[in-house]
Order: structure tokens, then C-alpha cells, then sequence
């Protein structure tokens, strides 16, 4: 693989294999060193922080296997990264059997109350201010990530919830050192984290931010955890960490020294006791003789993905140059999301086209609208893929909905040649902003997620509220074979930005010969069917840039996109475990047996 030499690329060549021990209990210490390339044998986790990878390479080494781990990681990462992810929150996770060579997912996305209608979020007429949506327990949704856990477990794992949670529970009595991610996104939250007394008193204790370098304990989370592990996940949708979680979301515990108005949401434990993590056959395209594997509706991550990668297919993006790549990859991602929007829900609501919009000769009928000497305009109407005709739209143009881009995302291997992508949320960054009082974690806004009113009169929406829905999400989590066995694997947080994260790292991988740990690097734009498109700072810099607004793209203020990790099977049967060497402080690649390099 040829490497691009580009300025986020920071990635150091040293190879860490580090035990799952808490950092010591000093007033104030370095955070540990996070090392975003490893490679060696006996499996690999990479995830944006040290002590979650570690946390999984613990279990990898007293035999536990990819599932094993993947909840492992994803304990701690709800310790270390909890305004990403927790139990409060949901996900995503895409499995590989090395026996059986079959992929397959968990949708554990949360869901409305049964209460809920298409009126969810608005008030006299008009849709709630998002921001006021929020930070509400109106906001949350059924909790699906400890369900995701249990389910994945009992299918294909080898130890029990209670064995994978110790290293969690460890790190969250013991403590973690922070670093200035954590301070930084404590300090975006400072505001509304305050309005709430169990979360200023668990996050800004003392009315102080944490101090980078000092140790945070959450001897509520370790103990909830403990609980978890002893009584299951009846104890979230049929117990007392259920009924907390009730109470929390219809009566928010709100300092009376607030002058924030918090609306209360309506679950109900019989919202609890309905919910089913759902088991179901993922997404499934090929692209340059490789197999795709993704993650079906609700999520619309694998069918907005595979419809692009088929757009792209039909041309050799490897003999483009630069910018001519980055045109074709801007358009397809263009005309997906352009299809997303218009079709894909929760298909228990929803009839979604998925088999049509992953289709060949669907994607086919769409890639005739790209031009190679002009740029499409947005909002771009959709396709119709139940009668594809050549460069046709159907029906009226509809904006693309805002979503949150906060996530984290896990990618694990183990010696066995299984593999796990899975990415889990709570939403935004901190989710509601609402700790469930005595048990450490915050709660999800994901619905919010859901279009709070049509986001077009004239098209129909399938992302509105109903009761027990899921709103569509974007997360991505993918998996690619060769041949029957994994080539690679891999998935980014970061909003509707996930599924363009995830397209541009596979293809600046597979077709313009990037390393997987460049891919990730590589300074990235995000086209979501919107008049500009997202980029980043360094992504201004470079000549492609200059031909591409030329051309007519429009650049949106530059900020940062996704987090990715992922991993990679090796010629010889080593694995490469790669994270990001600088966005969101950089993230932790860790294997069993460290060996050599790329």
C-alpha cells in the first residue's frame, strides 16, 4: 500500500501490548500514552482511549473471545468516555464468525415510549428548540446498549456480563487520569451539567472543572456495574437501575437554583420491559471484488454507504487525480443521502426499500447525474428505487436533519479470526445532560434524533416520532471480506459525518492505496446532501481543495470529523489495530502480543 503524506498524519511506528491496570491515585500525573498503530498477534482493540483498549486486551489474554472484549472495551469506554457512551445510552454492533465466515448485527438502538406520536417535540404549533429538546428527560429514549451486551454475550460470546464488566468496574472505583478531551468536554457542558446537582456533583465537583492529569473515580458507576453483573440486565428493564431510570426521565432532578426549564419525558417501565435488542441480517454489498458488510435500518449507515459505493463502482477511482477522486466521492456521498432521507426509517414504521437502494442497477441509475465539470446542487430530490430510470429524481427536494455527533467506536479481533465493529452513542456530547442520581451514569437525548417536524411539506418523512420507534441513526459500523475471511473492519462516531467518515476511509484504503492507518488520517470532507460541505482545516490546505472549489463546491467552516478505528488482517495472519493519531486527542491500537510493524 502506498502512503499520502499529509499533515494530521502523526502516526508513530511503536508497538504496545498494556495490562489493564488503573492508573495510581496521584494529585496529578501524566494521562497515559495513547499509541494510535499496533500490530502482532493474539488479537487487537483499538478505541480512542487507553485504559477501554486495555480493558478488552485483558479479557483477549484470559481467553476471552472478540465479543468478549468488544463489551469489555465498550464497559470501560462508558467509564473513560461517558458523555460518548454508557449504559444510559445504544449502538450498533456488527459481528464476524471465523467458523462460519457469516456477518452478523445487533440493532440496539433506543426507542420512544409507547406514548410518543409524531407530536413528540412540538408545542403549540410549533417544533421545541433543539437545544431545549436536549436537556430534557422529553430527550430520552429506552436504553438499548446493556440489552446489546446480554444479547451479544449469550449468542456468540464465552464469558459472562458479570466477568467483562470487572475491568470496567476497576477503572470506575479506581479511577482514570484525565486528560484535555475530558476536561474539554466537561468544560463545553459546564452550563447545563451544573442545572443538574448528581451530575455537577459526579463531573464538576466542587463547581470546578477536573483538572487534566488528576485521577476521576465514579464509585456509583463501579457499583451499578457490580449490580449488573451479579442480578443481569433484568436489573436495567425489569429492576431498580429500570425504575431509577424511570423516575430520573419523568421527574429530572433539576437544581432549584435553575433557571433552565427541563421538560419530563414519559417512559414507563412497561417502555422497559418491551425493549428487544434486535438480531438481524446486515447490509450487504460488493465493491471491487470485496463483500461489505454493514448495519441495516434503523441504522441508515449500511444502506447510505453501500448505495455510494455502488454510485462509485462503476469508476476506476484508482487512475483519478486528487481532487477528480475527491469530486466522484463528494457526488455519490451527495445522492445517498439525498435517498436517505427520503426512504429509510425504522422499518417497523417504515416501508424501506433497502434491498432497492442497495441495488446495482439502482445506484447505477443515480451515478449518470454525476458530472465531471460540475457540481450538484443540494438539497438534491430523491430517487425513486422501486423504478430506477437513468438521472431521475422523484417527487421534491428535502433538506438533510441535523444529528449529534457524539459516539465512540470499538474495533476488536481476537486469535480466532473473529472480529467486532461496534459503535455505541448516548448522542450529544453528554447526552441529556441528566445523571441518574446514585448510579454514575448520564442519560441518552437520542431522540432527538427523530425529524421534530417533516423536514419538507411536500415529502413524506419517515424519521418522525412514534410510539416504541427508533429514529434513524447514521452509525456505520462495517466489516469487509475477502474471500469469506475478514480483510479489514472499521467505523468512526461523529453524527451523519459517520457514514462519509466510513466511505472515505474504505476508499481512499481500497482504491487509492492508502495504508488503513493513513485512511484514517487522511484530512477528510463530508458531503451530506447540504449546499456546503464539511471539511477540515487541513483538507483546505490541499491542492485538491483549491481544484474542487473551483469547480463549485462550497466548503463550510472547517472543523473536526469522526474518530475512526479499525483493523486489519495482515498477509502473514498478524493483526493491525489502527486509531486516530490526533482527532479527539487521539485514540489507543493495542494487541495481545505486540510483533514487528506494517
Amino acid at each position: 500500500m502506498r502512503r499520502r503524506s499529509v499533515s494530521l498524519l502523526a502516526v508513530g511506528a511503536a508497538l504496545v501490548s498494556v495490562a489493564a491496570a488503573p492508573p495510581t491515585a496521584q494529585a496529578v500525573q501524566p494521562a497515559p500514552a495513547k499509541v494510535p498503530v499496533a500490530v502482532g498477534y493474539g488479537g487487537a482493540v483499538a478505541s480512542v482511549d487507553v485504559d477501554a483498549s486495555a480493558a478488552g486486551i485483558e479479557v483477549l489474554k484470559h481467553g476471552g473471545n472478540a465479543v468478549d472484549a468488544a463489551v469489555a472495551t465498550a464497559a470501560a469506554l462508558g467509564v473513560t468516555e461517558p458523555y460518548s457512551s454508557g449504559i444510559g445510552g445504544g449502538g450498533y454492533f456488527v459481528y464476524y464468525n471465523a467458523r462460519t465466515h457469516k456477518v452478523s448485527t445487533i440493532d440496539g438502538r433506543e426507542t420512544a415510549p409507547a406514548s410518543a406520536t409524531d407530536q413528540l417535540f412540538v408545542e403549540n404549533g410549533q417544533a421545541i428548540p433543539f437545544a431545549d429538546a436536549v436537556t430534557s428527560g422529553l430527550s430520552v429514549g429506552v436504553p438499548g446498549t446493556p440489552a446489546t451486551w446480554s444479547t451479544a454475550l449469550s449468542t456468540w460470546g464465552s464469558k459472562s456480563l458479570k466477568q467483562v464488566l470487572k475491568p470496567a468496574e476497576h477503572i470506575a472505583r479506581d479511577g482514570f487520569t484525565v486528560d484535555a478531551t475530558f476536561r474539554d468536554q466537561t468544560s463545553a457542558n459546564q452550563a447545563r451539567f451544573a442545572d443538574f446537582p448528581d451530575t455537577a456533583k459526579l463531573f464538576l465537583p466542587g463547581g470546578a472543572l477536573p483538572v487534566v492529569g488528576s485521577t476521576f473515580t465514579n464509585p456509583d458507576l463501579a457499583a451499578t456495574y457490580e449490580e449488573l453483573g451479579r442480578k443481569g440486565v433484568k436489573a436495567v428493564y425489569d429492576g431498580d437501575i429500570g425504575a431509577d431510570i424511570i423516575s430520573t426521565v419523568r421527574n429530572p432532578p433539576v437544581s432549584p437554583t435553575s433557571t433552565r426549564v427541563v421538560r419530563t419525558g414519559d417512559l414507563k417501565a412497561s417502555d422497559l420491559k418491551a425493549y428487544k435488542a434486535k438480531q438481524q441480517a446486515p447490509t450487504k454489498i460488493s465493491y471491487r471484488g470485496l463483500d461489505v458488510y454493514g448495519i441495516a435500518p434503523s441504522s441508515s449507515g449500511g444502506t447510505t454507504v453501500g448505495e455510494a459505493l455502488n454510485i462509485l463502482e462503476g469508476t476506476d477511482l484508482s487512475k483519478l487525480t486528487d481532487a477528480q477522486y475527491l469530486h466522484r466521492y463528494l457526488e455519490a456521498s451527495r445522492i445517498a443521502f439525498a435517498d436517505r432521507g427520503r426512504w429509510v426509517g425504522d422499518p417497523a414504521f417504515e416501508n424501506v426499500p433497502t434491498a432497492g437502494l442497495l441495488s446495482q442497477s439502482y445506484a447505477d441509475s443515480r451515478a449518470c447525474l454525476i458530472k465531471d465539470d460540475a457540481v450538484l446542487t443540494s438539497p438534491l430530490a430523491p430517487g425513486d428505487p422501486a423504478n430506477p430510470a437513468a438521472c431521475a429524481t422523484s417527487g421534491d427536494a428535502a433538506p438533510t436533519t441535523y444529528e449529534g455527533e457524539n459516539t465512540t467506536h470499538l474495533t476488536v479481533a481476537d486469535k480466532w479470526g473473529n472480529v467486532v465493529s461496534y459503535t455505541l452513542t448516548i448522542e450529544q456530547t453528554g447526552g441529556s445532560g441528566i445523571t441518574v442520581p446514585g448510579r454514575g451514569f448520564l442519560l441518552n437525548n437520542e431522540l432527538t434524533d427523530f425529524s421534530f417536524v417533516p423536514a419538507s411539506a411536500t415529502v413524506h418523512d419517515p424519521n418522525l416520532p412514534g410510539p416504541g420507534k427508533r429514529p434513524r441513526s447514521s452509525i456505520s459500523p462495517t466489516i469487509v471480506l475477502k474471500n469469506g475471511r475478514v480483510a479489514f473492519a472499521l467505523g468512526s462516531p461523529g453524527g451523519s459525518t459517520i457514514i462519509t467518515t466510513v466511505l472515505q476511509v474504505l476508499t481512499e484504503h481500497v482504491d487509492r492505496g492508502l495504508s488503513l492507518e493513513d485512511a484514517i488520517a487522511v484530512p477528510r470532507a463530508s458531503q451530506r446532501n447540504t449546499a456546503a460541505t464539511s471539511v477540515e482545516a487541513a483538507f483546505l490546505g490541499t491542492p485538491a481543495a483549491a481544484t474542487l472549489a473551483a469547480l463549485g463546491h462550497v466548503f463550510a467552516a472547517p472543523a473536526e470529523i469522526g474518530a475512526a478505528t479499525g483493523i486489519q488482517r495482515l498477509p502473514d495472519g498478524r493483526w493491525l489495530a489502527a486509531a486516530e493519531p490526533v482527532r479527539r486527542g487521539g485514540g489507543s491500537a493495542q494487541v495481545v502480543q505486540a510483533s514487528g510493524t506494517p
